[in-house]
C-alpha cells in the first residue's frame, strides 16, 4: 500500500471518528428532553375543571415523561393573555390547556387577537369533555326539552335564561339550542356561575345551561330540574335525561372541552413526545377515574383528530356567534 493511500485511509477513519463525536452530543440532547420540569398553563382561575383536568393530567406525565409537570393558573381577558404568552414562549418546555373559549369562541368574538390558535398551536390530545346540562326552575310547568320549546315559543321574549357572563361556554350553549329551535328568549348574564345559579334557583330566572359537575347536586336535591343532556349519549348519573339530539335535534353537541397544546415553533422530536406522553395519561385509568368523579369524560384522542375537532367546533360556533351578536363583556 503507498504512503499516499495510507494518508487517504487515516483521514478517512479521522474523518468518521470526528462525525460520529459530532453526532453524539445531539442524538443525547435529543433523547433527553425534557431537560427541565414543564410548565402547563391554565389560562383560568383556580377551582374549576380546567384546573382538575390538568392536574390529573399532569400528576400522570411527571410519572413518564423523566421530569416534573407543574400546573400555573394565568386568568385574564378570557384566556388570552395566557394564549399569547405561551405562543411567544421559546424554552421548548411551556404548553397550554385548550379550551372551547380560547380555541373556537374568542377568535370570532374578539376583534383582534395577539394570538392565532390554529396557527401559533400544535394540538397534542383532546383530554376531556364536561357535559352540559339544560335546567329549568321546578316551577316552570314543562318535564322535558320538547315542552320547554313549546312554551317558550307561545311566550317569546318572556323568558328568562341566565349565564356566567357574555361569551361564556353557557351562553354559547343556550344560544346554540336557541337557534336550533328557533326561540326567542332573553339572555342575562352574570359574573360568574355561582350568583347566576343563586338568582335561578330564587326563581328570578327561568332556565340556564351549566356543566354537570355544577349541577348535578342541585338536580338531586330537587332545585332545579334537568330537560336535557348536551352529550351524545345519556349520562349515568342521570340515565332518564334523554339527550337534546334525542328530543328531536339530530347532531346537536354541546360540551365544555379541555385539550392540551404546544407552541408549533418547538422541534418535531419533542412535540411527538409530548403527544405520547399526554395521550398515554389521558387515556390512563388514573386519569379516567379522576375526572369521572367530577362527571367529565376523559378521551385521549391523536394530535390529528384533536386538531379536527378544533377545527369542526369553530365550523359549529361560527355561525352561532354571528347570529346572537355576542360580544365579549366590556365590548358589547
Amino acid at each position: 500500500m503507498t504512503t499516499l493511500n495510507m494518508r487517504r485511509r487515516h483521514l478517512l477513519a479521522a474523518s468518521a471518528a470526528a462525525s460520529s463525536t459530532l453526532l453524539l452530543p445531539s442524538a443525547h440532547a435529543q433523547a433527553a428532553w425534557p431537560v427541565k420540569p414543564l410548565r402547563l398553563v391554565v389560562p383560568f382561575a383556580p377551582g374549576g375543571s380546567s384546573e382538575i383536568v390538568a392536574r390529573a393530567v399532569a400528576g400522570e406525565m411527571a410519572k413518564t415523561i423523566g421530569q416534573n409537570v407543574f400546573v400555573e393558573n394565568k386568568p385574564g381577558a378570557a384566556g388570552n393573555i395566557a394564549m399569547q404568552e405561551v405562543a411567544n414562549s421559546t424554552d421548548e418546555h411551556t404548553f397550554i390547556l385548550g379550551h372551547i373559549g380560547t380555541l373556537a369562541v374568542n377568535p370570532f368574538i374578539f376583534p383582534k387577537l395577539s394570538y392565532d390558535a390554529n396557527r401559533d398551536f400544535v394540538p397534542m390530545t383532546l383530554l376531556s369533555k364536561v357535559p352540559s346540562l339544560y335546567v329549568v326552575h321546578p316551577d316552570l310547568p314543562v318535564r322535558n326539552l320538547k315542552e320547554f320549546v313549546a312554551y317558550a315559543r307561545g311566550r317569546p321574549g318572556q323568558l328568562n335564561y341566565g349565564s356566567a357572563g357574555n361569551g361564556s361556554a353557557g351562553h354559547l350553549a343556550f344560544e346554540y339550542l336557541k337557534m336550533v329551535s328557533e326561540t326567542f328568549m332573553l339572555h342575562v348574564p352574570y359574573r360568574g356561575t355561582g350568583p347566576m345559579l343563586t338568582d335561578l334557583m330564587a326563581g328570578r330566572l327561568q332556565a340556564a345551561s351549566v356543566g354537570a359537575p355544577a349541577l348535578l347536586p342541585f338536580i338531586k336535591a330537587g332545585k332545579l330540574r334537568c330537560i336535557a343532556t348536551g352529550t351524545s349519549q345519556r349520562l349515568p348519573q342521570l340515565p332518564d335525561v334523554p339527550t337534546v339530539a334525542e328530543q328531536g335535534y339530530k347532531g346537536f353537541e354541546m360540551t365544555q372541552w379541555y385539550g392540551l397544546l404546544a407552541p408549533r415553533k418547538w422541534a418535531k422530536a419533542n412535540l411527538e413526545k409530548l403527544e405520547a406522553e399526554a395521550i398515554r395519561a389521558a387515556r390512563g385509568s388514573v386519569v379516567k377515574d379522576k375526572l369521572s368523579q367530577e362527571t367529565a369524560l376523559a378521551v385521549g384522542n391523536t394530535g390529528k383528530e384533536f386538531d379536527a375537532f378544533i377545527k369542526a367546533e369553530q365550523a359549529r360556533w361560527k355561525p352561532v356567534i354571528d347570529r346572537a351578536q355576542i360580544k365579549p363583556d366590556g365590548l358589547g
